[in-house]
């Protein structure tokens, strides 16, 4: 995807549908939030790497003390936390790993647990400007402090949770009433790369709260976590750590986007606009057709302000149904792969759909 993306962006170019003058335009714009992804991705990777996601896992299966319910209540909280302090893509990397090798190891069904990292990596992406790329990019739009950008998306956050949450209840209710034998705590190869890694990525909370420019903040943290393990573990400090591929796909999608807004894609997008509900609809409707951050990107250049938080809405809740909706869906769906998790993509859509449905009235209802 990121190959045909790239392919796209040089076309824009190349054909002349994109200006060189107005690429820099899109490039500057968006600097700052390519700078956040790369930080905020290495700053994931090396907790991960450092064992911060493991322990934290290991202590939530003990802390449910043999009860599925209790565990997936757990896997919620984790899941909620590292989506909304840094952000959908970091729990769809390794949230979603971690809880199906947990699973695993407890003789238990993956799938809801899979899908609970998965929803709840969109649905979860709404309250701070950093769980999600698009949330920047409406911040830098509003010009709102993260403060004032929270205090708006309070109560839909809360609504998107609550219901995904009861839907996954509901759903899945036969696997999340079993018991489970408490497994043995893993040790930790190194405690002090390990406490030094997680206080790194705490840190970016209260730096984000006073104020602090998201990617100013995000590269300081991901800096302290990079000087921990280069002392204490150089070897975690590989060429993979930065996600080029990603930057790539996210530049050509700007470049496309921009380049197709002036020949026909605006007026296509303003007749599917009016209340907050149709907003978010059509907004959600484009991330499933196309990907949640062309969506946004089409989307902001032709509805109004007092619009905007309706549109993230629906490019944050509503790309649950096809698996290319948002770029977290992508990357777990190669994670769950990865763990040999398969996943039935119609029901996948169908249940994505139904919690659409529910998502939208509801969170729209209280902007």
């Amino acid at each position: 995807m990121w190959l045909l993306a790239a392919a796209l962006g040089a076309l824009t170019l190349a054909t002349g549908l994109l200006s060189p003058g107005g690429a820099v335009d899109v490039l500057d714009r968006t600097g700052p939030v390519l700078v956040f992804l790369v930080a905020i991705t290495v700053l994931a990777e090396l907790a991960d790497r450092a064992g911060v996601f493991d322990v934290a896992a290991h202590r939530a299966a003990k802390l449910a003390r043999g009860r599925t319910i209790r565990l997936f209540g757990l896997v919620v909280l984790l899941a909620t936390a590292t989506t909304v302090l840094l952000s959908l893509d970091t729990t769809a990397v390794l949230v979603t790993p971690v809880v199906i090798a947990v699973a695993q190891q407890l003789e238990l069904d993956p799938l809801p647990f899979a899908m609970t990292a998965v929803w709840l990596a969109n649905t979860a992406s709404l309250l701070l400007p950093v769980s999600n790329l698009t949330n920047l990019l409406a911040q830098g739009r509003l010009h709102l402090t993260t403060t004032q950008y929270a205090g708006k998306l309070l109560l839909p956050s809360v609504a998107a949770l609550g219901i995904t949450v009861v839907v996954l209840l509901v759903l899945h209710r036969r696997t999340l009433t079993s018991r489970y034998a408490t497994p043995v705590p893993t040790p930790t190869d190194d405690p002090v790369l390990l406490a030094g890694t997680a206080v790194a990525a705490l840190l970016l909370v209260p730096l984000l709260l006073s104020g602090v420019e998201v990617a100013v903040a995000a590269s300081a943290c991901a800096a302290l976590a990079a000087g921990l393990s280069l002392w204490r573990k150089r070897s975690a400090l590989t060429f993979d750590l930065v996600p080029w591929r990603l930057v790539v796909l996210v530049v050509g999608l700007f470049l496309v986007v921009d380049a197709a807004g002036p020949h026909g894609v605006d007026d296509l997008l303003r007749h599917g606009l009016g209340s907050n509900l149709t907003t978010a609809t059509t907004a959600a409707a484009g991330s499933n057709a196309i990907n949640n951050l062309p969506a946004y990107l089409a989307l902001e250049r032709v509805v109004p302000h007092d619009r905007l938080l309706a549109v993230l809405l629906g490019v944050n809740l509503g790309p649950l149904v096809t698996p290319w909706a948002s770029l977290a869906t992508l990357l777990w769906a190669e994670r769950c792969r990865a763990r040999d998790l398969r996943v039935r993509w119609w029901r996948y859509s169908l249940q994505g759909f139904v919690l659409v449905a529910l998502l939208l009235p509801a969170t729209t209802a209280l902007l």
